[in-house]
């Protein structure tokens, strides 16, 4: 699942990146080598076309992007720390079988 959504997000991105290389600015960004759009996407050209893309686009890549997080999150409710084995850790103590005798005090 979240092998598909990560593949899902990258396909978005690339697209919003050419959605938003397309749209007319002052450079005119790639949509200065489509040619004539305006007869495709009518008198205004493809500005409102574009706009409502790259808004559903970036709205899919955000719900996407939140999924995958939630997904990841769920997967990793275990810290790293709860996984160490203490008993590897603490030096085991020497066990003796005649114990020293200590002197008393008369």
């Amino acid at each position: 699942m979240t092998s598909t959504l990560l593949i899902v997000q990258f396909v978005l991105a690339i697209l919003i990146t050419i959605t938003v290389l397309l749209q007319k600015s002052a450079s005119m960004g790639l949509g200065a080598y489509s040619g004539s759009n305006e007869t495709m996407f009518g008198a205004k050209g493809p500005a409102n076309f574009l706009v409502k893309i790259t808004f559903v686009l970036g709205t899919l890549f955000v719900v996407n992007t939140v999924t995958l997080g939630y997904l990841y999150n769920e997967t990793r409710q275990q810290s790293v720390v709860d996984t160490i084995n203490t008993n590897s850790l603490i030096p085991a103590v020497p066990t003796t079988t005649n114990t020293p005798t200590v002197p008393t005090a008369k």
